[in-house]
């Protein structure tokens, strides 16, 4: 068994724990999705040595918090240097 299987099984007998462990994995699945997505547009994985001086790189991260139906989550959304992830997501 895996440690989501052993914590589901234990929450399953406190319905309190139930949330909590949902929130847990919610905001471990967007942080992936995010830091997922920026790799996939900057064509380079973290470190790589392919990615230097590519005239765009990973810039760090900010932080927001998002409410969801389980509790908030802490989002961490990572920038690249020139910005043109966030530019090209924005709605037309």
């Amino acid at each position: 068994m895996n440690d989501f299987t052993k914590d589901f099984a234990q929450a399953l007998f406190n319905p309190d724990k139930i949330n909590d462990l949902l929130r847990k994995e919610l905001q471990q699945a967007v942080n992936n999705l995010l830091e997922a997505e920026l790799t996939a547009f900057l064509g380079y994985d973290p470190y790589a040595r392919n990615g230097w001086n590519t005239g765009n790189s990973r810039n760090g991260a900010y932080f927001r918090t998002v409410d969801t139906q389980f509790g908030p989550i802490e989002v961490q959304v990572p920038r690249d240097r020139n910005g043109k992830l966030r530019n090209n997501s924005r709605p037309a």
